[in-house]
């Protein structure tokens, strides 16, 4: 076989495994039982109430591509990012990474090697570290917990080893590995996790708002950070956000969640020049523009329904300028319309 077509042949498998989805989430559910206790549902006559935070969400990550979830507070956005990591478990569906379950494996060994490749970076950079730890055993504890070697994870050798590594890897310095958290700034913080994030060479990273509590040029350091770290190791992220503009900068592909469940789901450019579901118009609208000035735009109306009760019909169809009967009695399903999923009936019917 020839030179050239041994690299043509790698490119494809290469171009094979990127397209491939690292991460599946299929038909993902979660219900929350919010009722008052035994006794006071029987002396006032109530019934349990249900709060649905996610209902059938399906969407695909593949490898070192960032999938970013959009959508006001309450959506459900950090639901699913916390069953993606295995820390809340789903009412229904599943969650594959690389086509194992992450809750339903049999096989404890291989659950455990898919957990070392999934972290998390949380929104509060304080709260989400150890006030009574140092540094660098907050850095090492995934190193620690998954029983690994620096270096054959490739941080260093020697003095140069283990936390140390990471902290520079993140802008930090080395000799930051003996201080507490206290005395860093928010930025700072961040980097921390980022570096503790990293610590297991994971392939995917849920960021949960990583840069919602930082200084607008703070966040613009921590997510160019992000980049190129994504670059440098071939990560994969769900990124979470509200902010519309740090979402354009980061994604690659964009869903939109209302009341728990996905609307919309398009590449990054599409959605943002060519919205098609009336709540992503609502939300795009919304966001401040740096050509916006003395522009006109009607505020959002109404707020989220109550997920205890939602509305029959699609959730939005109270807020949705487009609504009639059929938007008020059937939940309409995602349907591919070019390279979107957009679940709305104005759409479907071209009324849109």
């Amino acid at each position: 076989m020839s030179l050239d077509l041994q690299k043509h042949d790698r490119a494809q498998h290469e171009a094979a495994a990127d397209a491939a989805p690292l991460v599946s989430v299929e038909g993902l559910s979660r219900q929350f039982d919010v009722s008052a206790p035994w006794l006071n549902r029987v002396l006032e006559g109530r019934e349990r109430a249900i709060l649905t935070a996610v209902s059938d969400v399906s969407f695909a990550i593949p490898a070192r591509r960032v999938y970013a979830l959009v959508g006001e507070s309450g959506s459900g956005k950090s639901t699913i990012g916390k069953i993606a990591v295995g820390l809340l478990a789903p009412s229904g569906g599943r969650v594959l990474i690389d086509g194992t379950d992450l809750y339903r494996e049999p096989s404890i060994k291989r659950r455990r090697a898919v957990r070392q490749d999934i972290q998390m970076v949380f929104q509060d950079p304080y709260a989400s570290l150890n006030p009574r730890w140092r540094v660098g055993d907050i850095v090492g504890e995934p190193v620690r917990a998954f029983g690994l070697d620096w270096a054959e994870l490739g941080w260093g050798s020697g003095a140069a080893a283990g936390p140390g590594a990471l902290l520079e890897e993140v802008g930090l310095s080395a000799r930051d590995v003996d201080k507490f958290p206290h005395e860093f700034s928010g930025g700072q913080r961040q980097r921390i996790c980022v570096a503790r994030a990293l610590a297991a060479r994971p392939r995917f990273i849920v960021c949960d708002e990583p840069t919602s509590a930082l200084d607008v040029s703070v966040q613009a350091q921590v997510l160019n950070l992000m980049k190129d770290l994504q670059a440098r190791f071939g990560l994969a992220y769900l990124f979470i956000s509200h902010d519309l503009s740090v979402v354009r900068y980061m994604a690659d592909t964009i869903g939109v969640l209302y009341l728990g469940r996905l609307v919309e789901e398009a590449p990054r450019d599409r959605l943002f020049a060519a919205p098609r579901h009336p709540y992503t118009r609502m939300l795009l609208d919304a966001a401040p523009r740096l050509d916006g000035f003395g522009r006109e735009v009607e505020p959002p109306q109404g707020e989220i329904p109550d997920p205890i009760d939602p509305p029959a019909g699609c959730a939005f169809n109270p807020r949705c300028p487009l609504a009639d009967a059929r938007c008020r009695t059937e939940r309409p399903r995602l349907l591919h319309d070019a390279a979107t999923r957009v679940a709305c009936h104005a759409v479907e019917e071209r009324r849109a």
